[in-house]
């Protein structure tokens, strides 16, 4: 099924802004060209092996964490993400570090002039302290792996390092990590694993409004839209409107749920494949989870460096949590009722979605959000013709799908929603557009000379 005009046209902005920051500068705040550490090997030397294994990990976090649904696994990935890249930054010669330029993160520690730096053990060190506490309620057995990883890497990489530049480029590592945790907490989504379902939330009521399809009779996560986002810009961002709440049958209202309706009846293979292959539930590494396997797969297959793999990774990571911030702004701020609701009780009573629906109201989809923003900030980094094989949920008994472009995922994950009966049209489209906007408002920060 195709996506809209107005979608397409708003891609092709995106893409043509991308190409016009790609030929900028990196300066800093003060517009001062950032001294590269000429004593150390450049970040570009490493292998990105480090960067790609604690991915894999923080995605085993994911599944192991008690609480960590969709928004809350994207928060982690942001600041996991960050701390990668601002661990490395000061190896790569042309780029810059995010202090002065993310919503309230002022400062950050800086290596020591004149000295020698191992950006691939800085690295380790701070994903293994970030892990340790951005997934508080990891198994044990959980937080052992994120251990033994962390002493496996360190002693693949001190082979290369003296004592003192090894100890220097931990300590590095880890007061980066120190300091974006410490500003992580801050956000108001610190404790978000333990608050999905708060009881003091009021839920609206009214024509069109949510109503809970389960046992949850309060929304998931209501409070996350008001979460501090990195980007200071897509807080002001205008939520997208979602369709006039009408019953009549000419309304475009009723006409979007009878296409849900009606393609649950005559689903082929295909399409429940591709629905099951995006749902990303359960027990599975949660969409924004997808979405940084996504980054992890496109680096392995070029066999990227360091470098690329720390700033591949601080993208997806915020453009997820961004995404999803915003997302969920929107969607406590309209509490739209989901299709199931309003097919029973308008077209058929006893209809039920392939995908079983979420606790929280329709519009607009996070998934399509979430994909739309990666879609931009990956074809950044790998182009706009980038094609690949999506393994990520092979582990779950599926089969792998292959892409020829990152925007064809993107799109493909949004439709598998209304393939699912989770979201109409309308917010899928609305939410790759919105997801676009904000995969351009990182790769503003993420600049290149």
């Amino acid at each position: 099924m195709l996506l809209n005009f107005a979608y397409r046209k708003s891609y092709k902005i995106a893409t043509l802004a991308l190409l016009a920051l790609a030929i900028q500068s990196c300066r800093t705040p003060n517009n001062e060209r950032v001294a590269p550490n000429v004593i150390s090997k450049g970040t570009e030397t490493y292998s990105a092996e480090v960067a790609t294994k604690w991915a894999d990990m923080d995605l085993k976090l994911i599944r192991a964490s008690t609480g960590f649904t969709p928004p809350v696994a994207s928060r982690a990935l942001g600041y996991a993400g960050l701390t990668m890249y601002e661990s490395v930054v000061p190896g790569i010669k042309e780029n810059q570090s995010l202090k002065g330029q993310l919503n309230g993160l002022k400062t950050l520690p800086e290596p020591e002039a004149g000295k020698e730096y191992n950006w691939a053990i800085s690295a380790n060190a701070g994903q293994h302290f970030i892990a340790k506490n951005l997934w508080p309620t990891a198994s044990d057995a959980a937080k052992k792996a994120a251990d033994s990883l962390a002493t496996a890497l360190k002693n693949s990489l001190i082979e290369s390092s003296n004592k003192d530049v090894i100890e220097r480029s931990e300590a590095f590592g880890e007061a980066i990590a120190k300091a974006i945790f410490e500003w992580s907490k801050t956000d108001g989504g610190a404790d978000g694993y333990a608050k999905g379902f708060p009881a003091d939330y009021k839920v609206p009521t009214g024509p069109g409004k949510w109503v809970t399809t389960g046992t949850n009779t309060v929304p998931l996560l209501p409070y996350w839209g008001q979460n501090r986002n990195f980007i200071a810009s897509n807080a002001t961002a205008i939520p997208p409107q979602p369709l006039p709440y009408s019953t009549l049958t000419t309304s475009e209202q009723f006409k979007q749920h009878l296409e849900v309706y009606n393609v649950s009846k005559s689903l082929t293979a295909e399409q429940k494949a591709i629905a099951t292959f995006w749902a990303d539930g359960g027990t599975t590494f949660t969409p924004p989870g997808h979405s940084y396997n996504l980054a992890t797969i496109a680096l392995k297959q070029t066999n990227a460096k360091l470098d690329k793999a720390a700033e591949a990774y601080a993208r997806v990571g915020i453009a997820v949590a961004e995404a999803f911030i915003n997302c969920w702004r929107c969607k406590y701020m309209f509490n739209t009722l989901r299709p199931i609701t309003y097919i029973r009780t308008t077209i058929s009573p006893t209809w039920s979605p392939l995908i079983a629906t979420p606790p929280f109201p329709e519009h607009t989809s996070g998934h399509s959000s979430q994909s739309g923003a990666t879609a931009v900030v990956m074809e950044a980094l790998f182009d706009s013709t980038f094609s690949f094989t999506d393994n990520t949920n092979v582990a779950f008994g599926q089969k792998e799908r292959s892409f020829t472009s990152f925007k064809q995922a993107a799109e493909e994950a949004a439709i598998s929603r209304l393939y699912g009966g989770i979201h109409l049209r309308h917010a899928n489209e609305s939410g790759l557009l919105e997801g676009s906007k904000i995969g351009q408002s990182v790769n503003s920060l993420l600049c290149k000379k």
